[in-house]
């Protein structure tokens, strides 16, 4: 006889937004861990902090307080360094002035009968012009006053960065990343064991980065599994060519270390995926589907997606060439789209990776126009019902079960104008392109793991 029994578990997959150095959860630090239990369950955990816990670390603050006081005083530099350049500048023009007053002078001295009243009048006169530099060496004095006040502020802010460092000395920074980084491995590894899951909430934003134009797309690679940690950034809906293609995310970031692919076909909409080093994208003013091989810069093949509507047939409410929307969840390639046939309703097509063939396909019964963006995590499409502020994702069909059910789940958006909005199934977060912001969603998946025994 087989015994069943069911854990039920609600992981929050979260990106850290400050080091995890423990003291403990109310410091803000998070902490991860997982973990077989003796009957081969899978238990993962996951301490994050509060919402801006970070911003109300000592330490953090400490640290804001000082990078403030160092613009200051940098400005205050910058502001001393112009003044004094200008009036050097000065002193420099009336240099020959004072030389002719002081010849008169030493004539008058050595000859006082050589002094007549126009020669007398010529030397006021010449006096009378050296008048404006009372002012610049008073300056002078006030700026000698101010150069002695940031010294000591200097000299204060040194004491202050010593006194942390003494503090944070006390942690084993090396090792305690090292332990950060071994528990995260367990824990996205513990993750992978955990499987599909079904969404039940999108966290608050975050912004990475704001570039380019209103409209656009960008992406890491969606395999599973995969090391690839490239950031690609493609501008714009309308016969765009230009691919970025950065290092790293933190060079994504920093808009640094990055090449450019130049496309052979130019694309439509923003509905591009990668998937295992290939980009799958719309060519312009057709339904042809195409990947394109980062490595080889080539055209590995290019597929007709039959019947699918192109060119702003069937688009999502916001328009921009949406009508074929390429997507990758754990279970494969997929691509969104309609046909006249269905009537404009949102059609899901399980794509074959390698040759673009269909595999399968569902009718979800949505219409598209009425869908602000779309996408698909563990096989189930989850549909939004605006690319505008106060959107949620309102619909949500299972190809599982060829089935559906409408939802409730809101989500900030922070920009007001959704173009792109992907779900990526190695680091299970949403990447949004939003009013020319890059944003990064958190997910929330009710999973049901199930073991057996006798």
């Amino acid at each position: 006889m087989h015994l069943f029994s069911a854990m039920f578990l609600l992981v929050m997959l979260a990106v850290m937004p400050c080091e995890a150095l423990y003291p403990s959860p109310e410091e803000g630090w998070q902490i991860y861990s997982s973990a077989q239990d003796a009957d081969g369950k899978c238990i993962c955990t996951v301490v994050a902090p509060a919402q801006n816990m970070c911003n109300r670390d000592p330490r953090s603050r400490q640290l804001r307080q000082l990078m403030e006081k160092v613009q200051n005083i940098s400005q205050s530099m910058e502001v001393l360094d112009l003044r004094t350049y200008r009036d050097l500048q000065y002193v420099r023009n009336t240099e020959s002035l004072m030389k002719v007053v002081d010849g008169k002078l030493k004539v008058a001295s050595e000859n006082p009968r050589s002094l007549n009243p126009k020669g007398f009048q010529e030397l006021k006169d010449k006096v009378t012009q050296l008048l404006p530099l009372l002012p610049v060496l008073e300056q002078y004095k006030a700026d000698a006053k101010m150069i002695l006040r940031l010294r000591e502020e200097v000299r204060n802010l040194s004491l202050v960065l010593m006194a942390i460092q003494e503090e944070m000395g006390a942690y084993d920074y090396e090792e305690l990343r090292q332990r950060v980084l071994l528990l995260e491995t367990r824990l996205h590894s513990c993750m992978q064991k955990l499987g599909c899951g079904k969404l039940t909430g999108v966290s608050n934003p975050i912004t990475v980065r704001a570039s380019g134009s209103r409209f656009g797309s960008w992406m890491t690679d969606t395999m599973i599994p995969s090391s690839d940690n490239r950031v690609w950034s493609m501008d714009g809906y309308f016969k765009g060519r230009r691919v970025l293609e950065y290092r790293t995310m933190n060079d994504f970031m920093k808009g640094q270390n990055f090449v450019q692919h130049l496309l052979p076909h130019p694309w439509a909409g923003t509905g591009h995926v990668v998937y295992n080093g290939s980009l799958y994208y719309n060519k312009y003013q057709s339904n042809i589907i195409i990947k394109y091989h980062f490595r080889s810069r080539s055209v590995l093949v290019q597929r007709s997606l039959s019947g699918a509507g192109y060119n702003n047939t069937f688009p999502y409410s916001w328009g921009g060439s949406s009508d074929i929307d390429l997507m990758a969840d754990e279970n494969g390639l997929w691509a969104v789209y309609t046909t006249i046939p269905n009537a404009g309703n949102i059609v899901i097509s399980r794509l074959e990776p390698q040759s673009l063939e269909v595999q399968q396909t569902w009718d979800t019964g949505f219409p598209k126009r009425s869908a602000g963006e779309s996408f698909m995590i563990c096989g189930t499409l989850y549909v939004t019902n605006s690319h505008l502020a106060g959107a949620k994702i309102y619909f949500a069909y299972y190809t599982n079960t060829s089935s559906y059910e409408y939802t409730d789940i809101p989500f900030h958006n922070q920009y007001s104008h959704i173009s792109m909005m992907d779900y990526n199934p190695r680091e299970r977060v949403l990447y949004t392109w939003n009013n020319g912001h890059q944003v990064l969603y958190n997910v929330t998946l009710f999973q049901v793991i199930k073991t057996s025994g006798d």
